[in-house]
């Protein structure tokens, strides 16, 4: 193919060429395209121009990237003088090059280049003005000024313990606390983090929640503060945390009695004493009340004996107790002998108590196993693996009676089971309050490293340019609507979580809170908090392109040190489960005589009742004012819950009322039950959020955390729009106009995204450096 020359017959083909141009430059022509661009322009070209635009459509000869480059420059130095900014398509260019040259088109050519251009299929004012396109200007640099002050949402998200969260926050700013620039090995991972844990025992953090006389605070609130702020942090040292202060502390103080806290508290608060929460066995990590690991009381010597009947009963993800862990708080099945004087091992008869905790040396001051325990490492994890995970077996332990951790049940000096709760299944579930404050944490931890992760995506995609309008600036990702339909919903969902889980961690720090509702309450937001979270984690990663799978972003650490969570202090589905079994049983507690058969009667007429009420959604407004109405989204709320309530109990009356064994009932509406769980906590997470912008200050604050409510909750809508079209709720209209308000909604609260995630406060040495522009620029 040869070159095209602006002088003699060539000048003829000058008003066709951005067609031509464009046609190769778009790909490869199609024969359809190259008869419609002959037929356009043979009538109107002398032969030796046919000829040489013949060779520039041959398909088997393309034009190569220099000779496409040399129409270009033909196209722009002709049209050097035009007005770059004048909309013009490319049959308009034409003419104009035409013009431009002195030999303007007759009327047939100019409405052959028309046709020709509608042939072509191309956007022809775009495509002209790409033709045309100077260099992109440089974009704007700062982001629009928020229309809230950050510092007030800030103190809002911080709430009562706002001192706290700012210690915690300086703490993370500190250089001995900096994120590691790479994974390193296991052990020293380990000594990093223990070495982060003692410091902070050292500021007296750890002991926050133990009683002033033995070194702490007396405030769980405070300790939960700073358990959820560290994990804007690493997380491995967030779990040693939590493990030796709250968890195995936890339990000295919840199930210990006053000796138990003062021989113990003072050096567990100080880490002077590193100790294990040993409850999870092999075979049972999530059935609690069936451990197999046994406590034998023995009269003879006043000792219990702890036993490991088997391999599967072995005690297993036990953090601190590979390396570091001295003493562990060991829950076994308490076995009292009938006979004084007598052992279950040599009669055989004995009372069964249930499942207690007991005070289990692991390992004495040179480090090593204790005679009779067998300790193995759990091996290298997915993530956390600056928490030393171990299994722990015990081959007849003795311990002393006074290592019985004996609030809700002791041995008394005549070799007696006394205890003030009488029965069994009351004094479990009261027992099983220490792995309450584990679940809130838990939660807690999940929202702060949600947090991160959109701070660093949001801030990252309102920096990091692509594409746009010709001769203009580069557009921010954030701007693309897909990009907001990914990162601001997920970003409204960690205030709700938010806001649920603080409002979760107060009831759980005032002791007149009904402690059976908050242990529900605390499974469910637990499940779905961490479930967001790894949801939110995965696709900020995505949003952030290569970028977001470097180290040094913090994104392959956050997906894989939040993995776990979704099974940390339960199972999230078993979780959900328990939520269900509370929901189905919490009006049992005003009839105390009713059946379970009963019991499923009085629901579904309950249920029916509130569904019966008048439906918002009927009606057929889709207007922005309508869509946003709080009330029009609890309504939605409480219907669902309701309704799935009414019907998994329908379901559940029938195959009892056939004689169905109680336990293959319920499995067979497991999953019905999960989905009422989701919808009940949900409903709480939205009834949480809602009052949160009540209470807040009027004005840009709780207008910005309103529109944060609404686009939550529509959001949540429309992942589950199927049922509400199922069961006649929404009509198809309705649902269309959800969507449709969801990115209205996404593209409203862009402009605030970056002042939003920075309300967080996140030090800025934990945020991936793309979140300040690094990585970003242009390659």
């Amino acid at each position: 193919m040869t070159e095209f020359s602006p002088r003699g017959d060539d000048r003829q083909l000058l008003p066709f060429l951005p067609m031509i141009y464009v046609a190769w430059a778009d790909g490869v022509l199609s024969a359809d395209e190259v008869t419609t661009i002959t037929e356009q322009t043979g009538e109107h070209l002398t032969v030796e121009c046919r000829k040489r635009l013949a060779s520039w459509l041959d398909p088997e000869s393309p034009p190569s990237p220099r000779q496409l480059a040399a129409m270009l420059r033909v196209v722009r130095t002709t049209a050097r003088d035009l007005d770059a900014d004048h909309r013009l398509n490319l049959a308009d260019l034409g003419r104009r090059l035409a013009d431009a040259d002195g030999s303007p088109v007759d009327g047939a050519t100019g409405q052959a280049l028309a046709e020709l251009e509608a042939a072509l299929g191309v956007v022809g004012e775009e495509a002209a003005a790409e033709l045309l396109a100077p260099e992109r200007p440089e974009p704007e640099a700062e982001e629009p000024e928020p229309q809230f002050a950050v510092e007030a949402m800030t103190a809002l998200l911080d709430g009562e313990h706002a001192a706290t969260r700012r210690q915690v926050r300086d703490l993370l700013a500190e250089d001995d606390f900096a994120p590691l620039p790479r994974p390193i090995a296991t052990d020293e991972h380990r000594d990093r983090v223990l070495e982060r844990t003692q410091a902070l025992a050292d500021r007296g953090l750890g002991a926050l929640s133990f009683p002033e006389e033995v070194g702490g605070a007396g405030d769980v609130g405070r300790f939960i503060a700073v358990f959820d702020t560290l994990a804007y942090g690493d997380l491995s040292v967030v779990v040693k945390f939590g493990v030796q202060f709250g968890l195995f502390g936890g339990s000295i103080l919840q199930l210990g009695n006053e000796q138990h806290h003062r021989r113990y508290l003072p050096e567990v608060g100080s880490l002077a004493l590193p100790g294990c929460f040993a409850m999870s066995e092999t075979g049972h990590g999530s059935n609690v009340r069936d451990l197999e690991t046994t406590a034998t009381y023995e009269r003879a010597s006043d000792e219990f004996v702890v036993h490991t009947p088997h391999p599967l009963a072995r005690k297993d993800w036990i953090g601190n107790a590979a390396r570091h862990g001295r003493l562990a708080t060991v829950f076994a099945q308490l076995v009292v002998p009938v006979e004084e004087g007598s052992s279950e091992e040599e009669h055989g008869e004995a009372e069964h108590h249930g499942v207690h905790a007991f005070l289990v040396p692991i390992r004495g001051d040179d480090g090593q196993p204790l005679p009779g325990i067998s300790i193995e490492d759990c091996g290298y994890k997915e993530g956390l693996n600056g928490v030393d995970n171990g299994r722990i077996a015990f081959d007849r332990v003795r311990i002393p009676r006074q290592n019985l951790l004996d609030r809700f049940g002791r041995i008394d000096d005549d070799g007696r089971y006394q205890s003030p709760i009488p029965g069994d299944a009351k004094r479990f579930f009261t027992m099983l309050g220490t792995l309450v404050g584990g679940r809130v944490s838990v939660a807690s931890a999940a929202v702060a490293a949600s947090k991160v992760a959109l701070a660093t995506a949001i801030r990252y995609g309102a920096r990091r340019r692509q594409f746009g309008p010709a001769g203009e600036a580069e557009v921010a990702i954030l701007d693309y609507q897909v990009h907001q339909r990914r990162l601001m919903p997920r970003l409204a969902a960690a205030y709700a979580h938010h806001f649920a889980v603080r409002w979760l961690a107060g009831r759980y720090a005032d002791e007149s809170a009904d402690a059976r509702e908050t242990e529900t309450l605390a499974a469910g937001i637990k499940a779905l908090a961490t479930w967001e979270t790894i949801d939110s984690v995965q696709t900020c990663r995505e949003c952030c392109g290569g970028q977001g799978y470097l180290w040094v972003n913090r994104f392959a650490a956050l997906k894989a040190d939040t993995d776990v969570f979704a099974t940390f202090e339960g199972d999230n589905t078993v979780l959900l489960q328990l939520v269900s079994r509370a929901l189905l049983s919490e009006y049992k507690k005003r009839f105390s005589d009713m059946k379970t058969y009963d019991l499923v009667g009085f629901l579904i007429g309950k249920a029916a009742t509130e569904i019966g009420e008048k439906n918002p959604w009927t009606t057929h407004r889709t207007a922005s004012d309508h869509l946003r109405d709080p009330e029009l989204h609890a309504a939605a709320f409480r219907y669902r819950e309701q309704s799935l309530l009414a019907s998994v109990a329908r379901r559940l009356k029938k195959r009892l009322d056939d004689g169905m064994d109680s336990f293959v009932a319920f499995n067979q509406c497991q999953d019905h039950l999960v989905a009422l769980s989701r919808a009940h906590v949900e409903r709480v997470v939205l009834d949480r959020f809602q009052e949160a912008v009540a209470a807040a200050e009027p004005g840009p604050l709780a207008d910005t955390l309103g529109r944060l409510a609404a686009l939550w909750a529509l959001w949540r809508i429309e992942k589950d729009v199927g049922w509400w079209l199922e069961n006649g709720y929404v009509e198809g209209n309705k649902a269309a106009a959800v969507r449709d308000e969801v990115l209205a909604l996404s593209a409203e609260l862009r402009p605030l995204a970056v002042p939003l995630v920075d309300a967080f406060a996140v030090p800025r040495q934990w945020l991936g450096p793309i979140a300040f522009g690094v990585g970003t620029e242009r390659v």
